[in-house]
């Protein structure tokens, strides 16, 4: 339990933690600075994914945007529903493509079930984004979001460029891609705690007396559950 003090004490705290605060969001965007500059690789293959409409191009998930964003999603060929995790991340999606599309940035969910699992599991959320099928693809795999078994039983670290190993068959991640009159290149990949940012959900815990409270737990997201399911 935090000390009990007066309005006065309280604010001299806070004010040494703004300036705290402040330096953090200078040092984090000197580091988006870097990621920005980050060279790019051209993409060489012409990946194929399946959506509503049937085939869709790497080029089509663009649509009029030069810029992508590419979360993949953890939903196996043989899962019974998504990843909660990943589900948990998808709810922060809704509202935000209409604001990512004005700043010429498309965003697509990719996962390696077929199409039709993937909108039946969509329709029950309530999900309106994009989300293709990469089944019949080696996108996953290229992207190091889609281990064979033979990875996950190896001793070789497999997950987040290879620095580490993952429990599942499917990993979460996320890709960002540019496209010009030259072609599409890849631009940024981030996993594990680099997708932490992205979870506006956590961010809003961050600022709780309690935090995200899952000290104790059997493991840092024991509590979670799909949103229809608790």
């Amino acid at each position: 339990m935090t000390d009990i003090v007066s309005r006065n004490e309280w604010l001299e705290k806070r004010l040494e933690l703004l300036a705290e605060e402040k330096q953090f969001s200078k040092t984090r965007d000197a580091l988006s600075a870097k990621r920005r500059a980050l060279p790019k690789v051209r993409l060489d293959t012409d990946y194929m994914f399946t959506g509503a409409s049937g085939a869709v191009s790497m080029d089509d998930l663009f649509g009029n945007c030069s810029q992508l964003i590419v979360y993949h999603f953890m939903y196996g060929p043989d899962w019974d529903a998504g990843c909660p995790s990943c589900s948990y991340w998808a709810d922060n999606f809704s509202g935000t493509v209409a604001h990512l599309n004005a700043r010429d940035a498309a965003f697509a969910v990719v996962s390696a079930a077929d199409f039709a699992t993937l909108a039946a599991y969509q329709n029950r959320m309530g999900w309106d984004f994009t989300w293709v099928s990469a089944k019949g693809s080696t996108f996953n795999q290229d992207f190091r979001v889609s281990f064979t078994e033979e990875e996950q039983n190896s001793d070789k670290p497999i997950y987040n460029f290879n620095t580490g190993g993952f429990p599942s068959s499917e990993a979460p991640g996320i890709s960002v891609f540019l496209r010009d009159e030259t072609g599409i290149y890849h631009t940024y990949s981030t996993f594990a705690r680099g997708l932490d940012m992205m979870n506006g959900a956590y961010h809003y815990m961050d600022l709780l007396p309690k935090g995200r409270d899952e000290a104790g737990l059997a493991h840092s997201m024991a509590w979670l559950r799909r949103r229809d399911e608790y």
